[in-house]
């Protein structure tokens, strides 16, 4: 169902890669909080083409938005919400997305079996 990936290894792997595995983690990201949260209102596919036309401001609606599905797929699961979607917002704004990825695959992990 889901990967269960190590934040820092992604981390270094999108620096070294200069951002290519960043777009790879981004779609992944989109495809698992779309199956946990069981919204798939959000294709991981237009998300990454949209944030890539859009230079990065879908980007920013797309970090709010995977918050918001985090906040559903944790309660779906019985696990404290939290709703980190005006965090993840604002990370976004100030360029700080990479930030935003780690924390919310960091949420899927502990969803990991």
């Amino acid at each position: 169902m889901f990967q269960k990936r190590s934040v820092g290894v992604c981390i270094i792997l999108t620096l070294i890669t200069c951002g290519i595995y960043g777009l790879y983690w981004f779609y992944k990201l989109t495809e698992e909080i779309n199956i946990a949260s069981e919204d798939h209102s959000i294709s991981p596919g237009a998300a990454l083409l949209f944030t890539i036309l859009t230079c990065g401001i879908y980007g920013i609606y797309w970090s709010y938005k995977m918050g918001k599905n985090m906040s559903k797929a944790q309660f779906l699961r019985g696990m404290s919400r939290d709703d980190n979607s005006i965090l993840y917002l604002i990370l976004s704004i100030f360029g700080l997305s990479i930030v935003v990825y780690a924390i919310l695959q960091s949420e899927l992990n502990s969803m990991v079996l």
